[in-house]
């Protein structure tokens, strides 16, 4: 068995370090003793992109935001679905995480974050939302471990009836603001309907596999 290397240890904001570890050709991101994400899981990230660029596809040049880089597995995945005039804006709060796309992990995201349709912001997400009034046409939020914050406590801001609301102008009509959890969160769906969303609730996989963990996407449309 091949050992876990640890690459690197980067503080994030409001306590707490992310570590990247390695072994062999496998990556990990951990907070303390949770994984956050690991390269050879990858099917519920790349959902989340798939089930909402597909309500937007038809649209003329649609702008897209996604919260948190992660292992880039979504952003690979929006790109695959949306045409050459879109636009996909990337904002990841720790830029170490960046840096690790184009370092150790280059090879897994295969120079996405260079494609020209892509703009990264290493900035919290949520400054973005707030900061736009019908400025995109689809919102992906993988910044935590789901409504339940994980990493950071003001990450719930995003979840909140609040940070709902926000999401809501930030979007254009007919827009999607898709959620990825590693479970289900029945109060959230409520929270959302508040907010004047349209909701569908979407167990994904977490791998492409037919057995292993499953994972929840919220799709929520700005009638």
């Amino acid at each position: 068995m091949i050992p876990w290397e640890v690459l690197d240890t980067v503080p994030i904001p409001g306590g707490g370090n992310l570590r990247l570890k390695r072994r062999g050709a496998e990556f990990s991101i951990m907070l303390g003793t949770n994984e956050l994400m690991n390269s050879r899981l990858s099917g519920s990230e790349e959902a989340l992109a798939r089930l909402a660029c597909d309500r937007i596809r038809r649209r003329p040049a649609p702008t897209v935001l996604i919260g948190g880089l992660g292992m880039g597995f979504t952003l690979r995945e929006a790109l695959a679905q949306l045409d050459a005039d879109a636009r996909v804006v990337v904002a990841e709060l720790v830029p170490a995480v960046v840096g690790w796309a184009r370092g150790p992990m280059a090879e897994i995201f295969g120079g996405c974050i260079d494609d020209p349709r892509v703009a990264i912001h290493e900035t919290d997400v949520g400054k973005l939302i707030d900061s736009a009034t019908a400025a995109y046409d689809a919102i992906l939020l993988d910044v935590d471990n789901g409504p339940q914050g994980l990493t950071r406590a003001a990450n719930d801001g995003l979840y909140a009836a609040a940070g709902l609301r926000a999401a809501h102008s930030a979007l254009r009509p007919g827009g999607v603001l898709a959620v990825w959890s590693s479970g289900p969160d029945s109060s959230f769906t409520q929270r959302l309907k508040r907010a004047g969303f349209s909701v569908e609730e979407k167990i994904v996989k977490a791998n492409r596999g037919r057995s292993g963990a499953r994972h929840v996407i919220w799709i929520a449309v700005r009638p």
